[in-house]
């Protein structure tokens, strides 16, 4: 964590992970022990941390920290940011996080943020503790080509991952046969989803936002923010599977 970029970039790592993410309003960085569905893995052989026990937002020009797991989650001062305690800020530097988990338990999250702490009060967005994440919007080749990489998210596997894009091709091509589908139509359709939901603020879904090797992190990032919004869900996965020939 001793590299330079600019301002209000956020470096962060768990034992299980590690990413960069730089400043956009509304970024969102989730933490907790659902692997396949949160940025950062935390914690993820202890049944005491929440699935996504929390995350790390960029709201006014700064980084705040949400709690919104079962146990507290313990801050540099020794205070605690409890369940359901509005978020406080990150300030410029290094802060280590350490969330309480079973008896005997904690885990740490080390977060490094860039450059100078901004200025102003410090005081709450009177909204900051009722943010919902928003529902993206998608035309019907892009859904039908997003549940089909999430498949295995959406009926529930025990270790998801992203379908290839092979499988995505061929599922696209046994649902449109005179559209033409390929992998390589496919992966692009998906770049295209990645991108946007980028510049919307959505986390990890550039390569540069991603510690090496990449390999599949990209779509898993998107499934994750996809699914975790409610964006797609299992209906939409049953309603393709009834569409298919």
């Amino acid at each position: 964590m001793d590299r330079t970029c600019g301002e209000q970039t956020l470096y962060a790592r768990t034992l299980e992970s590690s990413a960069t993410f730089g400043p956009r309003q509304g970024r969102e960085v989730v933490f907790g022990r659902n692997r396949p569905l949160v940025h950062l893995a935390l914690g993820v052989d202890d049944l005491r941390i929440s699935r996504e026990h929390g995350l790390l937002r960029f709201d006014d020009g700064r980084w705040w920290v949400h709690n919104g797991g079962r146990t507290a989650i313990r801050l540099p001062s020794s205070t605690e940011l409890r369940p359901g305690d509005p978020p406080v800020p990150l300030a410029a530097g290094y802060t280590l996080l350490t969330v309480l988990g079973s008896p005997g338990r904690e885990h740490a999250l080390e977060v490094r943020v860039s450059g100078p702490e901004p200025g102003g009060t410090g005081a709450l967005p009177p909204d900051a503790h009722t943010y919902e994440p928003p529902v993206w919007p998608l035309d019907p080749d892009e859904r039908r080509v997003v549940v089909l990489l999430a498949r295995r998210y959406l009926q529930g596997d025990s270790r998801p991952t992203p379908q290839s894009w092979r499988q995505v091709g061929e599922g696209m091509q046994a649902l449109a046969p005179e559209a033409g589908w390929t992998h390589r139509r496919a992966e692009h359709t998906v770049r295209a989803v990645r991108e946007r939901l980028s510049a919307a603020g959505v986390a990890g879904l550039l390569a540069e936002e991603v510690e090496p090797p990449v390999g599949n992190a990209l779509n898993e990032n998107l499934v994750a923010e996809l699914v975790r919004s409610r964006s797609i869900t299992a209906a939409d996965l049953d309603a393709l599977d009834r569409e298919t020939p």
